[in-house]
């Protein structure tokens, strides 16, 4: 298995270096993550939707999975199903499996323990430790009765001359994942927390391009992590209670975080207080551009009473959900905008409104808008699932008939005016 390991902190390597570790069969491989602690996961560079198709990876992924070396040999999570085969022969070229004393099973999800059939067979005793709820998970997915030690808050397992420390964290985001935090040298593998969907030969956050990186991270959190908020919030302060050292955060897909790891946790805290940033954003779909142009007036009379909002424009029927839901994270209000069909609204407008009721956005304003032809229910039907989602919509929204014409469009423009007023 190739080693590769990071000196003095910098990023520079070898353009032939990158090209292997593009090519099949060699983007699973060791890297040197701190002293005794190794990368032995598995980047995923076509990777394009996770979750089946409810979420977007324009960058790929990867899975990390993390091999302690100490007096004690331990495994920390494993990679997706399809690449466990793989996983288990790379592994086996970095150590010999027999040696591994212990697995640790953060989270149960199949992108974190898919490869843990293939690996028991070859070490079907070694103990499995992860929470009460890992088991559950663990047993309805493989049904194995596997080597389980469950562990919860403070839990310890000593490795020589270093210790794991387990750190519940219920619905963050299943309710088996968990934390561990390793002694010595102040690494805490944080499982889902504080990653991303980034593939990159670069493994470290400061050795990647930083709008890049922090795009994932808030795309991450606004389409995972949102309806876990309050959750969040506590989890961290739980954790710095602890008043542990910390050097590094070891996540579990994409970029570890090496250089100043707190200032991710920082956003964290940020993004889970009822986000919002100084943006308004349109969302609609059109059957002939009559909502369309409605949406583009309303968006002139937004700036034209307040020069300093951003305004953004999405037509939902092109554009990719998951950086839809992320604008509307970033959002202090939204407009969402449907003309009229059978009584209804547009799917791609009721798919996006479904989203966001799962989602429980918080602190977020609202306002619908829509044309028809003779019916017009679309403009209450979108006010009333915002309203139930948590957004608190403004006014009674903006409905047309037919195509706009020029004193429709100067409506439109005056309606943009007034909802700035009305926030």
């Amino acid at each position: 298995m190739l080693t590769r390991e990071f000196r003095g902190g910098h990023c520079s390597v070898q353009m032939s270096f990158k090209r292997r570790f593009r090519e099949k069969g060699e983007s699973s491989m060791s890297i040197k993550v701190k002293n005794n602690i190794h990368w032995v996961g598995k980047i995923d560079w076509e990777l394009r939707k996770f979750h089946g198709d409810e979420y977007s990876t324009h960058k790929g992924s990867s899975y990390n999975s993390y091999l302690i070396k100490e007096e004690k040999v331990v495994l920390i999570d494993t990679v997706w199903g399809p690449f466990a085969k793989e996983f288990v022969e790379n592994l086996a070229k970095e150590i010999d499996l027999k040696k591994i004393d212990y697995i640790v099973a953060s989270h149960a999800e199949n992108d974190h323990s898919g490869a843990l059939p293939e690996l028991m067979r070859h070490i079907p005793d070694v103990p499995i430790y992860c929470t009460k709820n890992g088991v559950k998970s663990l047993k309805g997915l493989y049904h194995q009765d596997w080597n389980f030690h469950t562990v919860k808050t403070g839990d310890k397992l000593d490795l020589g001359s270093k210790e794991l420390i387990f750190i519940e964290a219920p619905m963050l985001h299943w309710p088996d994942s968990m934390f561990t935090y390793l002694t010595g040298d102040a690494v805490l593998f944080s499982n889902d927390g504080f990653g991303q969907h980034y593939a990159s030969e670069d493994m470290f956050n400061d050795c990647v391009d930083q709008n890049d990186l922090f795009q994932e991270c808030i795309k991450y959190y606004a389409n995972i992590l949102t309806p876990f908020s309050p959750m969040v919030i506590r989890k961290i302060k739980e954790i710095l209670d602890f008043k542990l050292p910390l050097d590094m955060i070891c996540t579990s897909h994409g970029i570890i975080w090496r250089d100043n790891p707190a200032q991710i946790v920082e956003k964290y805290l940020q993004w889970a207080d009822s986000y919002q940033e100084n943006q308004i954003t349109l969302l609609y779909d059109t059957m002939w551009d009559s909502t369309r142009v409605m949406a583009e007036q309303i968006a002139a009379g937004i700036r034209d009473a307040d020069a300093k909002v951003k305004v953004k424009l999405y037509n939902l029927a092109k554009t990719d959900k998951n950086d839809v839901i992320t604008e509307v994270f970033k959002s202090k209000a939204i407009l969402m905008g449907s003309p009229t069909v059978n009584n209804g609204i547009l799917v791609s407008v009721a798919a996006l409104l479904e989203e966001i009721r799962g989602l429980k956005f918080k602190n977020k304003k609202a306002g619908a808008f829509g044309s028809y032809g003779w019916s017009g229910e679309a403009v209450k039907i979108v006010s009333e699932r915002l309203e139930a989602s948590g957004f608190e919509v403004v006014d009674a929204g903006m409905r047309l008939t037919w195509a706009p014409d020029e004193e429709s469009k100067r409506s439109c423009q005056e309606y943009g005016r007034e909802f700035v007023k009305k926030m």
